[in-house]
């Protein structure tokens, strides 16, 4: 069997690196932030150890075959109902959440890895996403366009004038659109706008602002593209 020292260092180490990952999504103000990774990763650390030490009492049995991966490849298939709650699908090409869910399961094979007590290989995964995570984003900004967006979400009263002084806002502060569609609700239209993004975040707010200027308009949200 093994050792209560053993449980309780994979234990840690799981935790601890599901924890760090968490750290950074819980930074992006996401849902699935500290607490879930942590569960997640230690959730998949037990499982790995229920599967490999779990039925020591009956392997010897005759008749008896078991197959220790067969509980930590249930893991791997089945943490995919956490991550689809954590994608949002805003607006045809709008899309949230990928990056999250991705980590997610990534996340729960960092458990398993310290659940079969594989530390250095946690560990080096543990790096390597939150190198993907931190250390890429500045790249893409840089060489991928589509990482100077952001998309804006506007709620207001349905009628041509609203979106006649959205566009005069645009023009006004030098944005162009690059994706624009409409959702029809009752009396309110929801408007959906990708626009490349400013050279600052005060720009930004100050765009907000303006736009929260017409009394037609009745919430604003807006986030990074990707």
């Amino acid at each position: 069997m093994i050792e209560w020292t053993t449980v309780v260092t994979r234990i840690a180490v799981a935790a601890l690196c599901g924890g760090l990952v968490g750290m950074e999504r819980e930074r992006k103000e996401w849902t699935a932030g500290l607490r879930t990774h942590m569960m997640v990763c230690v959730g998949s650390c037990l499982a790995m150890m229920v599967s490999t030490y779990g039925f020591e009492d009956v392997r010897g049995v005759e008749h008896v075959s078991l197959d220790p991966s067969r509980v930590a490849a249930q893991v791997v298939s089945g943490i995919g109902f956490i991550g689809a709650g954590t994608i949002l699908f805003l607006r045809n090409e709008i899309i949230r959440g990928l990056t999250t869910a991705a980590g997610l399961w990534t996340v729960s094979a960092v458990g398993l890895a310290a659940g079969g007590g594989m530390y250095f290989a946690a560990f080096l995964t543990t790096i390597t996403i939150l190198f993907i995570l931190l250390g890429l984003k500045p790249l893409q900004k840089l060489f991928f366009t589509k990482h100077h967006q952001q998309v804006i979400k506007i709620k207001a009263e349905a009628g041509p004038a609203v979106l006649d002084q959205l566009q005069q806002v645009l023009t006004d502060q030098g944005v162009t659109i690059s994706y624009l569609s409409t959702e029809r609700k009752s009396k309110e239209v929801i408007i959906y706008l990708k626009i490349k993004t400013l050279a600052s975040g005060q720009e930004m707010f100050g765009l907000i602002r303006q736009i929260q200027t017409s009394p037609l308009v009745k919430d604003v949200v807006w986030h990074e593209n990707g």
